[in-house]
């Protein structure tokens, strides 16, 4: 199978479709077959072949994009975007405590969806509604989160690399505070919050690696052999597999897993 990885729109994210027999090369714009229907897509990287099971049952890239699909595409965003405004004044009308943040036609027209921020459920079903009568076509209204809108914006993190949600992560997981505790991180939310207010992304999937590298060490608080007598876990540095005893008469020592 040939595969090609392709952005849709201004989203960050890379999806993957199957090019066929389609000759296509980088910064190439296609037609593909999305999740909604028709998309407008542009190519970003060579394709290459590949017999990777993940890859099973991934839609097509159904032909190159002509001059016809770039101007409708072209005129798709343009009303999108005054869609957009209308969504708005409406949301203002009905008193909705929502934010629109974003519009977007599918390339066939036959879905308009608008995202939207809120801080609870929101009854949206009349605003839906008339959206449909002004646009006739099918509206969705999408709710998203904080992180969504920080992976579409893009930024850097607190490592001063790129975003992960903007760059290679492709499914937002939760992540919980356990997961900050199991690396020994403060829980302090300028240290372990990202640019959108939540938990960083990282702290899920480094995770795994802190619990593994833990399964030798004892807990903080737990009683420890030393070679320099019993006492009680103070610390421990799982990623030097090493962990500080506080004995009685000694002090503070520093242990190395397997030596006690």
């Amino acid at each position: 199978m040939v595969i090609v990885g392709v952005k849709i729109g201004d989203s960050k994210e890379i999806l993957f479709f199957n090019a066929g027999k389609l000759r296509l090369k980088k910064n190439l714009t296609v037609i593909v077959d999305g999740e909604r229907g028709l998309e407008f897509g542009t190519v970003i990287d060579e394709p290459f072949v590949s017999d990777d099971k993940r890859y099973n049952g991934i839609s097509n890239v159904l032909r190159i994009a002509s001059r016809d699909d770039f101007f409708k595409n072209k005129k798709n965003l343009k009303d999108a975007k005054e869609a957009l405004h209308k969504c708005k004044e409406l949301v203002s009308e009905y008193g909705l405590h929502m934010v629109i943040v974003d519009s977007k036609y599918t390339f066939d027209r036959n879905q308009l969806v608008f995202r939207f921020l809120s801080d609870g459920r929101i009854d949206f079903r009349d605003l839906a509604r008339e959206l449909a009568s002004i646009y006739k076509t099918r509206i969705e209204l999408r709710q998203i989160g904080a992180r969504d809108k920080a992976r579409e914006i893009g930024g850097c993190g607190l490592c001063g690399r790129p975003l992960c949600c903007s760059g290679f992560l492709k499914d937002l997981d939760t992540v919980s505070i356990n997961m900050a505790k199991n690396q020994g991180i403060a829980l302090n939310p300028s240290k372990i919050n990202g640019v959108c207010g939540r938990l960083m992304c990282c702290l899920k999937y480094e995770d795994s690696g802190y619990s593994e590298c833990r399964k030798n060490l004892p807990s903080v608080g737990s009683i420890a052999h030393t070679p320099f007598g019993e006492g009680k876990v103070v610390s421990i540095d799982c990623l030097n597999s090493k962990f500080k005893v506080d004995v009685l008469n000694v002090g503070i020592v520093e242990v190395e897993s397997g030596s006690n």
